[in-house]
């Protein structure tokens, strides 16, 4: 369980928290993530910000007049490097949190997303296998399946989501696996009882029926 607390009205501490979490289950399971999208970005980034000083020491050292075209041709980089960088996160990133390999050997993308006034981590992933053709799953699931009351983050019931969402990861961490019978039983008490109910009329039943035919072979023997 998480030490520290964040507000349970606060949907992008719930999905930043829940985004932190999801690479840190996916890579203690043995999977190999990949950093390709991050560093680019970091790349975007670190650019943008050595012209940003460029412009400024040589425009500092030399003066504006002996720098202007200089000046002018980073200004036009940095609006370059601005716009592409709005078009990776909107058009190549879309979201993703995780990107890595399985160790089964499938290629995984997970993306998640969140709606205004709607406490659900909505979930894509792709799935690329080696053989047969690619598979997207879309799930979700109420934050505060993993978030207690008091705002703290619940590890286990987020390992089971993601293990039961998504068979690339239950094959590596079944023991965290639950049937969809187990959610139904356990989001409907009502269910669980006549389920359990059920079972002890049928338990008493073939005990019945055991007895009355104990008692026809005695009978048969006298």
């Amino acid at each position: 369980m998480a030490t520290e607390k964040i507000s349970l009205y606060n949907l992008a501490e719930l999905k930043n928290t829940s985004d932190d979490a999801l690479p840190n289950y996916l890579n203690s399971l043995k999977f190999k993530q990949s950093h390709f999208l991050t560093d680019v970005r970091l790349a975007i980034g670190y650019g943008a910000f050595i012209i940003a000083a460029a412009c400024f020491g040589w425009d500092y050292k030399f003066g504006f007049e002996n720098t202007k075209y200089y000046t002018a041709a980073a200004v036009a980089t940095y609006a370059l490097l601005n716009g592409f960088l709005t078009f990776w996160l909107s058009s190549v990133e879309k979201g993703t949190v995780y990107q890595g390999k399985a160790p089964s050997g499938e290629t995984i993308t997970i993306r998640t997303t969140t709606k205004k006034y709607d406490p659900t981590y909505y979930l894509t992933v792709a799935i690329e296998a080696k053989t047969g053709e690619p598979q997207t799953i879309e799930v979700s699931r109420s934050f505060t399946e993993w978030f207690d009351e008091t705002g703290r983050f619940v590890a286990k019931p987020f390992q089971e989501f993601l293990a039961s969402s998504v068979p690339a990861i239950g094959r590596q961490d079944p023991k965290r696996v639950k049937s969809v019978a187990q959610d139904m039983l356990g989001a409907n008490p009502e269910l669980l009882d006549s389920t359990l109910a059920g079972s002890g009329a049928g338990d008493e039943a073939s005990s019945t029926a055991a007895e009355t035919a104990e008692k026809k072979g005695k009978r048969r023997k006298n």
